[in-house]
Parts: C-alpha cells; sequence; structure tokens
C-alpha cells in the first residue's frame, strides 16, 4: 500500500521506496556481494530492526555505508517495546547522537512504551523533548479504542494443549474465528493438529516463520477472507501474527507471554469493531519454554507478577491493558530489574575479558587500565573488537531460499544460472519473498542430510530442497510430508 501511494505510475520501481529486510547474502563480504549489497539509497527506507541496529554497531563496510542516511532524517520505530534488553543502552545513546548532533528526528511508537528515558541516565537514557508524548490523553484514546475484554485464564498446573484446542474450538464456533498465538513453533504445531482432529467441520491454518513470507501472506489472505465471511476459521500462529497485520477475529487465546505481547494479540481480535465486544483469552499453556527463549520467560514471570498482584476474588477477572500504571510496573519488573544486562555483556572470548559494549564504545576503561605507558590516551575505542563482537541477535540466523510454489523453484533455478552481478542483484530482491531464516543447529542438521545447496559454489547463497519444505507447515526437518519435530 505504502509502495502504490509513493510510486505512483510511471514511478521507477525502487526510485522512492526502498525495502531492505533479507540477509541473503553471506554475513562476510566478497567482492561480488559488496556489490549486491544495499545502500539505503532512496528517500524511504522500509527496514528491520536488525538491519538498523547493524548499521550502527556491526563491523563491515555494508554496515557503514548506511549510516550517512540516519543524519537528517526521520526516523520512525514500530513496536520500540522489542528493542532487545541487552542494546538498551547503546541504543539509547545511539539516538541521542542522531538527534543532538546529526538533526534527525526520532518517533518511537507502541501501546506500550518502555521508558527508555527512566533507565540509568550515567549508562545512557533517551533525551526527550518536552511534551513529546504525541497523544494528550492516553488513557481517553484506550477508551475510544476498546474493542475487546482480555480475561486471565491462567490455572494452576496450566492448560493442556487439548484443553486449549477445545477451548480454541468453542469460541470459534461462537464468535465465528478465533486466533491463538503461542511462543514456540512447537506448541504452534500441536494446537494446531488437535484443532484439525476435534473439529474437522472448521478451517484450521498454522502460520509461524518456519514459512516463507510468499507462503505466510497466502494463508493469511484466506484467513481474512474466511473471517470476513464468518464461515469458522482458527489460526494458530507463533507471535509474528501480533505486529503489522490488519487482521480481524471474533475472539483470541494467548499463551502466557509480556502484556506487551498480550497487547498485540488483542489486537486482533475484534480489531475492525464487528460486534460490540471481543473476547481474549490469556492462559498458560503446560510445560517450560526452551532455554533459547530467555527474554520470553523473562516477560512471562514479569506479566505474572503484574497479573498476580491485580487478580482478585473474582473466577475469570479481566486484564486492563488501557492501565497506564499496570505498564509501567510490568515493565520496571521486566526491564529495571535487568538494568545489569543493558550495556550488552560480552564474554572473554569476544573481548579478551569480561566487558561490555558499551565500555568499548566509551570509556574502555579496563583496555586502557592494562596499557603499560602514558595513561591518557585518545581515542580510546575498540571500535573494532565492538563491531565484531556485536550480533542483533543472539544466535545468527541464516537465510535459506525454499521451493514454495513455481515461482520460488523458479528463483531458485534462475540463481543457479545467475552469474552477473545486476542478474544476481535482481534475483535476490524476488527471493526475500521465498526465504526463512534458519538457526545454526537447524543448518547444521539440514546440512548433515544434504538438504541445503548453494546456489552456485563459493557465493553462500543457499537453497532448500522440495521435500523438505511442507506446503502446510513450511519448513520440515524431517524431510516428508509427516512433520514431526518443529524449532521453537
Amino acid at each position: 500500500m505504502v509502495r502504490s501511494i509513493l510510486e505512483p505510475k510511471g514511478t521507477a520501481p525502487g526510485s522512492i521506496l526502498l525495502e531492505h529486510h533479507s540477509n541473503l547474502t553471506p554475513p562476510l563480504q566478497t567482492h561480488r556481494n559488496k556489490i549486491l549489497s544495499e545502500n539505503w539509497d532512496a528517500p524511504v527506507v522500509f527496514t528491520t530492526a536488525v538491519q538498523f541496529l547493524e548499521a550502527l554497531f556491526s563491523s563491515g563496510t555494508r554496515s557503514v555505508r548506511r549510516m550517512h542516511q540516519m543524519a537528517n532524517a526521520v526516523l520512525v520505530f514500530d513496536e520500540i517495546q522489542t528493542l532487545p534488553v541487552r542494546c538498551v543502552h547503546i541504543v539509547n545513546n545511539a539516538l541521542n547522537f542522531l538527534v543532538e548532533q546529526c538533526g534527525s528526528t526520532v518517533l518511537l511508537c507502541t501501546a506500550t512504551q518502555p521508558l527508555l528515558h527512566k533507565v540509568d541516565s550515567l549508562k545512557g537514557s533517551l533525551r526527550l523533548s518536552e511534551n513529546a508524548e504525541l497523544i494528550p490523553d492516553v488513557a481517553a484514546l484506550f477508551r475510544q479504542l476498546h474493542r475487546c475484554d482480555v480475561h486471565d485464564r491462567r490455572r494452576p498446573g496450566g492448560w493442556a494443549h487439548l484443553d486449549a484446542a477445545n477451548l480454541a474450538v468453542g469460541e470459534c464456533r461462537s464468535s465465528g474465528s478465533c486466533l491463538v498465538v503461542v511462543n514456540t513453533k512447537r506448541e504452534a504445531l500441536s494446537l494446531f493438529n488437535q484443532c484439525r482432529v476435534i473439529a474437522p467441520d472448521l478451517t484450521v491454518y498454522h502460520l509461524s516463520t518456519g514459512m516463507c513470507p510468499a507462503h505466510r501472506l497466502e494463508i493469511l489472505g484466506r484467513v481474512k477472507a474466511l473471517c470476513a465471511s464468518g464461515q469458522g476459521v482458527i489460526c494458530v500462529s507463533t507471535q509474528l501474527i501480533e505486529a503489522g497485520v490488519d487482521i480481524s477475529f471474533g475472539s483470541a487465546i494467548r499463551a502466557l507471554a509480556g502484556l506487551d505481547s498480550i497487547a498485540q494479540a488483542a489486537g486482533r481480535c475484534n480489531r475492525h469493531g464487528e460486534r460490540a465486544t471481543g473476547n481474549v483469552h490469556v492462559i498458560n499453556l503446560v510445560g517450560e519454554l526452551p532455554k533459547a527463549l530467555h527474554e520470553i520467560r523473562k516477560a512471562q514471570e514479569a506479566a505474572q507478577r503484574v497479573l498476580d498482584e491485580c487478580r482478585g476474588p473474582v473466577a475469570v477477572p479481566l486484564i486492563d491493558l488501557s492501565d497506564t500504571h499496570r505498564i509501567s510496573s510490568y515493565f520496571e519488573y521486566y526491564f529495571f530489574e535487568r538494568s545489569n544486562e543493558m550495556d550488552y555483556k560480552l564474554k572473554p572470548e569476544h573481548a579478551q575479558r569480561d566487558d561490555s559494549l558499551l565500555n568499548l564504545l566509551s570509556r574502555n576503561s579496563m583496555a586502557v587500565a592494562e596499557r603499560k605507558g602514558p595513561p591518557e590516551i585518545f581515542p580510546r575505542q575498540a571500535f573494532m573488537t565492538a563491531g565484531n563482537a556485536f550480533q542483533a541477535i543472539d544466535a545468527p540466523t541464516r537465510a535459506v531460499i525454499v521451493p514454495y510454489t513455481a515461482q520460488g523453484r523458479e528463483v531458485i533455478n534462475d540463481l543457479c544460472a545467475a552469474f552477473s552481478p545486476e542478474q544476481q542483484f535482481a534475483l535476490l530482491k524476488r527471493a526475500q519473498r521465498f526465504t526463512i531464516n534458519v538457526f545454526p543447529h537447524i543448518l547444521e542438521s539440514l546440512q548433515r542430510e544434504h538438504a541445503v545447496h548453494e546456489v552456485q559454489e563459493g557465493k553462500g547463497i543457499l537453497f532448500l530442497e522440495k521435500r523438505w519444505y511442507s506446503q502446510e507447515f513450511g519448513l520440515n526437518v524431517e524431510g516428508s510430508e509427516a512433520m514431526g519435530f518443529a524449532n521453537a
């Protein structure tokens, strides 16, 4: 939609709006993929938080070439509450610099502000302008936009997956459609299968990041049509559906997560006001989260603490997500009690000592103290070490092109045959719709099974063989139509 407005007919595609959200090119640059990398050389750039953070802090010319585009610019951050806790201070300092020294304007968008201006100012808090809040009466706006009631239905011991599936089926039958949002791919797949078994007459869909964007968009299109027609549809999804998706369900179920995530799920219930009030049910599923999902577990604990404090004698109490005091309490528990993590801790293998990225980029006091010679040296920052140590996400993923539909297979075939940088550049833009991001241990497993290959030897651009991609579930590490294991 944005492209249709900013680039009307007769305008060269990409001359005004640039989309940059792919990591198809290898992490180590060569002469060829330097040519292929983007320069953000467009008036309007749509990108991801990962690409933004890498442009500021990552090493390599590919990142720094984009830095100048952030000066004298308007920077809009959607869902700022998803900023990784370990990046809080370095991002605050960077945004202060962009505003105060580079003449830029920063807009932070979210329904649950994470209070970045109240963290430790000595390490870097956001310096907001006077009257920084764009909405004069936030509480009044929440009341005007009220579309659903959020019910606290947590149980001692948690909800079995079969019970949660029965709840979803019942909500779908009573309201016409139901969204179920869970925290892991395993949970999504389990509830999806349970719903299909107990309600074969209903249409049930699955969404996760194991599916490429083209696949997810097709499923979302079908779900939207069914929601609009009231034909009875259940959509079981991971949290990917919580941001940037304009869809309206009659009811919703959210597995316990942070209050910000619960608010996002609630935003997909009765979104278009088709009924007087929709219902959102917050439940706690049985079983523990994988150790890798540290952030979600911390958010769960903070949310549970707030909900327990507010829970009265009512059997199924309501959760008031418009209560700014409750949201502030949540961030105090989830956010501020983790203040020791906010300067991006580093281990000895990254910085030769226990240090932090914030220290490397500021005083670098540990390295200065170890240095023999005159005590005062300038500059003292360890830019190369910091750049090499920085990772926007804890477990870096690799993009893999998947053979979804004839178009996906055609892109793979064309990339295998393309040798000029110009051809590859155009094909990689097409391939973004057919890529999935794979964690290292899953990629290693696929490589052992010879399920992934390079489009051309030495280029680092990977594609997946057909039998390892399910038309229902996306990435299928079993390599068969029967989907078994799914990565969290």
